[in-house]
């Protein structure tokens, strides 16, 4: 049976420009979530750390935090990879929500804090688009089935691909070249394109939990029993945190704590995890569950033990976003991901261009429908989004201020380019 591959190119160009807006914003907020902490160190100043040769104590950081926060309850801990930035304390505030503070590792300051970092706003957008109820969610894993399906039927009617890898056409026009451009820069993604697609869409079957791969993934927190209740908002600033970083270091050797979960009450356990000796593979897939108590260890997931489902699930994350390698890959990534997220914008103005005029009239109604579909989404997804940056992060006006500036630096960006300039070009080429 010959393959059609004209259906092939309908496809592709119909994902590309029905889904163009979404498409876009998914793949941009995903390569700006690669280098989001990186931007965090450029316009935060307050999250900057010299590295030293020693790191303070943990409990002298927790006595510091309690002493600037003493109504504060410490939800999570995060010391990050990237040797020049301060801890993140995840700081819950009644009346303020959530504040994410900062606190150098080498001498135990409390240097700042931000309501709103770049990291998480970049992750949230990028993770479910600010929009609730899993459907934000869906939406952008089931851009992973689409990203793939979208180079697969490129690959399908591009003769003889593997041999234009280095051929960009110049001097025949605009369209011509662009063409070209977008033909060439697609070639060089293919690893990256097929990368981002299957990790995506093995996010998708971990939420939904396709064949209990959900359950499998994450395992549950041991149980305390035979405890006394006790709930106290300053529990979280009781626990020797040294003490149980010792305890982890003697279970997993060579590890590095990351990430400290510290209990809520006496009846949960302290969850710690971090990076060892194993390569590639995220903090969590070293796992240290601490009675709080009495300091007991609980529970321990070593990454060198962990099935191969858990192996796979836990270099998903490091794959997807290039953080395996530190600032290198990153950078890398993020090259990648601008060269996608360029496919979609050329692809679009590609086939836009091209069309005639009857072309266009016939194709109106359809093309109309759409763009108000994009529409709306993109006006709920806005209107979530300003929602939850005010209710849940409590961001100042200043930062909504940034933020509103930024998507309407957006909006009229794409406006100039796929309306203004391209109704300009074809009015004079019919002309």
């Amino acid at each position: 049976m010959k393959i059609n591959k004209k259906t092939f190119f309908k496809i592709h160009s119909w994902i590309g420009i029905k889904l163009g807006i979404l498409f876009f914003i998914v793949c941009f907020s995903g390569t700006l979530a690669t280098l989001s902490h990186e931007i965090d160190w450029l316009f935060i100043k307050e999250i900057r750390a010299t590295p030293q040769d020693t790191l303070a104590s943990r409990n002298l950081i927790i006595k510091n935090l309690k002493e600037a926060y003493p109504k504060g309850k410490l939800t999570y801990w995060l010391r990050t990879d990237e040797p020049y930035l301060c801890d993140i304390l995840y700081v819950e505030q009644e009346g303020f929500g959530r504040t994410y503070v900062f606190a150098n590792p080498y001498t135990g300051e409390v240097q700042g804090h931000a309501n709103l970092t770049f990291q998480r706003f970049f992750r949230d957008l990028h993770y479910f688009l600010f929009i609730p109820f899993q459907i934000g969610h869906f939406t952008v894993l089931t851009f992973g089935f689409l990203l793939f399906i979208s180079l697969t039927t490129a690959l399908c009617f591009y003769k003889k691909w593997w041999k234009k890898l280095f051929k960009l056409q110049t001097g025949k026009g605009a369209l011509v070249f662009f063409r070209s451009l977008h033909r060439l820069v697609g070639l060089w993604s293919i690893p990256f394109t097929i990368l981002f697609s299957i990790t995506g869409i093995w996010y998708f079957a971990e939420r939904t939990n396709i064949g209990g791969l959900g359950d499998a993934v994450n395992p549950k927190s041991p149980k305390i029993e035979n405890t006394v209740f006790n709930n106290t908002d300053k529990f979280r600033f009781t626990i020797d945190y040294d003490k149980a970083i010792a305890l982890a270091k003697q279970e997993v050797s060579g590890i590095e704590i990351g990430g400290i979960s510290p209990s809520k009450n006496n009846n949960e356990a302290i969850y710690l995890r971090g990076k060892s000796h194993v390569p590639l593979v995220r903090q969590r897939a070293n796992r240290i569950y601490i009675n709080p108590n009495n300091y007991e260890v609980l529970k321990v997931q070593k990454a060198e033990e962990i099935s191969t489902v858990m192996w796979l699930n836990d270099i998903a994350d490091p794959l997807h976003f290039g953080y395996f390698g530190g600032l290198l890959t990153k950078i890398i990534w993020f090259i990648a991901g601008l060269g996608i997220s360029s496919l979609v914008l050329s692809g679009i103005w590609i086939t836009l261009r091209r069309k005639k005029i009857k072309q266009k009239k016939k194709e109106s109604k359809i093309m109309g429908v759409w763009k108000y579909i994009n529409g709306l989404f993109y006006l709920i997804m806005l209107l979530f989004m300003y929602s939850i940056i005010i209710t849940r992060y409590s961001a100042s006006t200043k930062v909504v201020s940034i933020i509103s500036i930024g998507w309407l630096v957006f909006m009229a960006m794409g406006y100039y380019i796929f309306v203004y300039r391209l109704n300009k070009a074809v009015n004079n080429n019919i002309s």
